[in-house]
């Protein structure tokens, strides 16, 4: 199957196979939220990207092998409501932005800085803190040496604009901002964006966007 990222609650998950990376996606709950496994082929380490819910769906996506570790793009209920199961199941250690972690039920192993990694099996993750959807939400970029980057954005960025900042306009242009700076002004527009609900996307297809963002407010 070729990969699209176009995924349902309750559907299959789709796997985007790269040279070094699995990347399966699948969608979960009531407000239809993404969460990503990513396999090492190298070495076939796993981790998660947000336990949104469904712990059970999770689970079986996640197999015999495990995970060893699971991070959450943020501190709103709806991307970690399965967390606790998930972590209990799996010994995983836990991962978060280091100001958002605190509005996590579950505790959180390592606090994740601005330009911090986390590795899976030889694969490296770099994580870019994204302020004005929440204190503390983290993007995860995988520079793929045989490709394009690709980006985990949380709710932070999303096929037609930036996240929710509540018609706030200092956390809007914060976010605005850290969004341009820490993604559009340092990845190319190959790059391919895996967002937190919905569809995927590419910088590519939304930079021509980013001035009419910016003029509407949100």
């Amino acid at each position: 199957m070729t990969y699209s990222g176009a995924v349902k609650v309750g559907g299959p998950a789709h796997t985007h196979e790269l040279t070094d990376l699995m990347i399966s996606k699948v969608a979960v709950g009531a407000m239809n939220n993404n969460a990503y496994l990513l396999r090492c082929r190298a070495t076939g380490e796993q981790l998660l990207i947000d336990a949104a819910a469904e712990a059970g769906t999770l689970l079986r996506l996640i197999g015999d092998d495990g995970i060893t570790s699971v991070v959450t793009t943020h501190r709103h209920g709806d991307h970690w409501q399965a967390l606790g199961e998930v972590v209990a199941a799996t010994g995983a250690r836990t991962y978060a932005g280091a100001y958002d972690a605190e509005g996590i039920p579950v505790p959180t192993d390592v606090l994740v800085e601005d330009g911090g990694t986390i590795e899976v099996g030889r694969v490296v993750l770099t994580a870019r803190h994204l302020t004005g959807h929440t204190p503390g939400s983290i993007a995860l970029v995988y520079d793929d040496p045989h490709g394009a980057p690709h980006v985990f954005t949380g709710d932070c960025l999303f096929p037609g604009g930036v996240g929710n900042t509540n018609k706030d306009p200092e956390a809007f242009a914060r976010l605005l901002h850290d969004v341009e700076t820490k993604l559009f002004d340092r990845l190319p527009d190959e790059t391919w964006v895996y967002p937190g609900h919905g569809h995927d996307t590419t910088l590519g297809a939304e930079r021509p966007h980013l001035p009419e963002w910016r003029e509407r407010g949100w």
